[in-house]
């Protein structure tokens, strides 16, 4: 198991190191100078020679590379573009909290409610408890993200015009603080980024779940004369979780990245809108700094998912 994860282990630090050389190429090459940018409708030669040598864009590109390695390796994600001589890391640290407690929590849900319902649902296939929770995931599913926000906004308003309930319907709260004021302003959007992810586990697991209850052990373990409760809980659940783990591994991995639209729709001043306003404003540090954030995300979501695999299957173990 130990030789498998540091098979893997390597391999991921193999994709990191890829997305950060895209990622600087990317604004290596870039047709926009973002120094010009900065100093806007007042062009000045000598200014911006200067701060060319202050951000060191005189240097050769892998020079250029290196120096961007180096400092991310003492966690140094340089200094914006936009607002001069503000450290990034100062900037990301303004949203990341935001963004993962939003993504933590949708997560919880998508887990925590789309799992049981897909798991009861093919205990009870073709019963009408089947067709109406699996009838309401699809249509959830089917919803784009953005679609579902807009939806709950325009609710959020109507309640508001018809009964004065007096409930926000954007921004966000005091990040990891839950007052009564920060759950207004945090649970609607938790609930629409938690919604989607809840449908796509909902019909996973159902699908899972029925696969190993055709299997031939389950079979053999009722005909046995186990209790049902033993024979779902002890035989058929632990192997529908596999296909799971993996999903569930890559949607931490995806915390952060997924819930764009969900930042954007609800003004949340998370990850999403510093990621946007960099690109908008050509600040490549910021823009690299986040991208690199989000990839290693993905990247130990992944591992995650391996680590919980190998726990869960004891095939991966074997080999």
């Amino acid at each position: 198991m130990l030789k498998f994860l540091i098979k893997r282990f390597v391999g991921l630090i193999f994709v990191i190191f890829c997305v950060t050389f895209l990622t600087f190429i990317i604004g290596y090459y870039s047709p926009s100078n973002p120094i010009q940018i900065m100093m806007g409708d007042h062009p000045n030669h000598q200014l911006e020679l200067q701060l060319m040598h202050q951000y060191g864009l005189d240097q050769p590109m892998l020079q250029q590379y290196a120096n961007f390695v180096i400092r991310l390796l003492h966690f140094d994600l340089g200094t914006s573009f936009k607002t001069i001589g503000r450290p990034v890391k100062d900037i990301i640290a303004d949203g990341l909290p935001i963004s993962l407690e939003l993504g933590f929590w949708a997560l919880i849900i998508q887990v925590g409610i789309g799992v049981p319902v897909g798991i009861i649902s093919a205990i009870k296939a073709n019963s009408w408890t089947d067709t109406i929770s699996m009838g309401a995931s699809l249509v959830i599913y089917a919803l784009p993200s953005f679609i579902l926000a807009i939806l709950v906004q325009f609710l959020i308003i109507w309640l508001d015009n018809t009964f004065g309930l007096n409930w926000p319907n954007t921004q966000w709260g005091t990040p990891w603080q839950y007052s009564w004021t920060d759950i207004q302003y945090k649970l609607a959007p938790i609930l629409v980024y938690g919604a989607t992810g809840m449908a796509y586990f909902a019909r996973l697991s159902r699908t899972s779940m029925l696969e190993i209850l055709r299997q031939d052990y389950v079979r053999t373990a009722r005909a046995k004369g186990l209790y049902e409760r033993a024979v779902i809980y002890r035989h058929a659940f632990r192997n529908a979780l596999i296909p799971l783990i993996t999903i569930i591994g890559l949607s931490i991995g995806f915390l952060v990245a997924g819930a764009f639209f969900i930042e954007r729709i609800f003004s949340i001043p998370g990850i999403a809108g510093i990621t946007l306003d960099s690109i908008d404003n050509l600040d490549y540090p910021v823009v690299q700094a986040t991208t690199v954030i989000l990839a290693i995300g993905v990247v130990f979501g992944n591992l995650l998912s391996d680590i919980c695999y190998t726990l869960v299957d004891p095939r991966i173990k074997a080999e």
